[in-house]
């Protein structure tokens, strides 16, 4: 099954007409996006946006031979014209399945906004899903995969950086497996085009291509590796949380790992707390405790641990390195085991890791002796937690500097 995709571009394009905004500014040349449409096997036109005939010439295709136009979305504004000799644009009903003389078959999946999906089966067996801006799946059913009984999808078209938690729906549904070709559309601005789209999207285990794109649904692409073991450092307020849980969207039961505890009565940290949680998506799970290394030699789901410097914290409390003859009578020595022992559980572990410290070294040197020794032995944690790490990220005023990775 051959898909080409006319655009790649949030409704209204990108750059968003009278937009003066950084990323619509860098949005020129291969970063410049018309709205969303697909041309499949030159037969099935889902979506039809103005433009979509010149499109179709420009990447060395004509709409001569469509014989079907579904509409995915309401669609702002004026009616689009119906270019001559095509058909009348029409959308599915949800749960419904439409099958076309050319072998196609295509069901229309409900969404849990205003539109339709729509799952495309080819003659050969090959299958894609596609997904309107701003949607995901309200519900999979035995036909349209997800419970277990049909395979995933070859590919998967979606508004990965609008709503990341349809990947993660898919993935809960089995289906979106590790060898989905996963392809970011409906992109607006919300992310600055080239490298830092790149990024964000690799990390949920997408990609973007320009428009006017061909691809061969069902032959194996080279799917990005999303990284088992990531540090994400930054400073008071950098974004660096932020980062952290933007990593695991796309993915499903992500287990919260809070090092912080309650702290009663400390009203300033239960607004924190509070802030974080919101922020979090519904199928979530949060544990609150220090105990990283069991959790790191469990399967499971992904973890997300925030933070490293309060483990650190609660470490030194537990080894007296605050009292100096303590810390020189063992509790030096006791804090460097609990590290090895945290960090031997990171370079072993099975389970897809992000994990989010303070970067203290670069300010003001601490004024007391305590302080300086807490500084070094962050430093010391950050540097042996990140070189087990496939991915390091230095995040400030929320923007992430890659490391490595």
């Amino acid at each position: 099954m051959e898909l080409t995709l006319l655009g790649t571009g949030a409704p209204a394009g990108l750059p968003r007409p009278d937009c003066a905004c950084a990323a619509c500014t860098g949005a020129l040349g291969v970063n410049a996006r018309a709205a969303t449409a697909l041309l499949v096997d030159g037969t099935l036109l889902l979506d039809l946006t103005p433009g979509a005939v010149l499109a179709a010439a420009r990447a060395g295709h004509s709409l001569a031979g469509v014989r079907q136009v579904l509409l995915s979305h309401p669609h702002d504004g004026p009616a689009v014209e119906v270019p001559a000799g095509l058909p009348q644009p029409g959308r599915v009903p949800d749960g419904r399945e439409l099958a076309l003389l050319t072998g196609h078959r295509v069901r229309a999946v409900p969404m849990d906004s205003p539109g339709t999906g729509y799952a495309v089966t080819g003659p050969d067996g090959q299958r894609l899903l596609y997904l309107p801006p701003g949607a995901a799946p309200s519900g999979l059913d035995a036909n349209g995969n997800g419970n277990g009984n049909s395979p995933s999808y070859d590919m998967v078209l979606a508004d990965v950086v609008g709503r990341p938690d349809a990947l993660a729906r898919l993935r809960a549904a089995g289906a979106l497996g590790p060898a989905t070709d996963v392809v970011a559309v409906h992109l607006d601005h919300d992310v600055p085009p080239g490298a830092e789209l790149r990024r964000r999207l690799a990390a949920a285990g997408a990609r973007a291509v320009p428009d006017g794109t061909t691809l061969t649904v069902g032959v194996y692409e080279d799917v990005p590796d999303v990284p088992r073991r990531t540090l994400v450092l930054g400073g008071a307020r950098s974004g660096k949380s932020v980062e952290a849980e933007r990593r695991l969207e796309a993915f499903p039961d992500v287990l919260y790992v809070a090092t912080g505890g309650t702290r009663n009565g400390d009203g300033e940290w239960a607004a924190r707390v509070h802030a974080h949680r919101e922020r979090r998506p519904g199928s979530w799970r949060t544990t609150e405790t220090c105990d990283l290394v069991p959790l790191l030699k469990d399967d499971g789901a992904p973890l997300l641990i925030d933070c490293l410097s309060l483990w650190l914290t609660d470490a030194m409390d537990r080894v007296g390195a605050w009292d100096d003859a303590e810390w020189a009578g063992g509790g030096e020595r006791e804090l460097r085991r609990l590290v090895r022992e945290l960090t031997a559980a990171v370079r072993s572990t099975r389970r897809t890791v992000v994990a989010v410290s303070n970067e203290v070294g670069s300010g003001i040197v601490p004024a007391t002796a305590s302080g300086r020794r807490y500084r070094d032995e962050l430093g010391r944690l950050n540097s042996a937690f990140g070189a087990e790490c496939e991915h390091v990220l230095l995040v400030v005023a929320g923007q992430a500097v890659v490391l490595r990775g």
